[in-house]
């Protein structure tokens, strides 16, 4: 998220967590386990909902470069992404680190969160 929001200059990208109100009625609206924002990004965009690879690489087409120049990977097909998603997903706080404190919304940034 802090990713995103670094780089999303033009503020298209709108954030909740999966344990606010809204995330909860999302989670419920498409079937999925309370535990599955864990390890899985979703991306509402227009009344379609998209997750796992194919969330993250439309997400990134409105970062600012050089994240943007991975879009295009959306052409290799989603059974080869998703796994490779999967992979990083389940590795990712032993490869990356895992954050001392939460992330608390700055002033500026506190209107990109819909469940505020």
């Amino acid at each position: 998220m802090a990713f995103c929001l670094k780089r999303d200059r033009e503020r298209h990208l709108k954030f909740a967590s999966a344990q606010s109100a809204v995330g909860r009625r999302v989670l419920a609206a498409l079937g999925l386990p309370d535990d599955t924002l864990d390890r899985t990004i979703l991306l509402l965009e227009d009344d379609t909902v998209h997750a796992r690879s194919t969330a993250v690489l439309r997400a990134l087409r409105h970062l600012q470069a050089p994240a943007r120049w991975l879009h295009p990977l959306i052409l290799v097909p989603k059974f080869l992404r998703d796994p490779a998603y999967d992979i990083v997903a389940r590795n990712r706080i032993r490869w990356f680190g895992r954050l001392d404190t939460c992330l608390v919304p700055s002033p500026e940034t506190r209107n990109r969160f819909i469940d505020l």
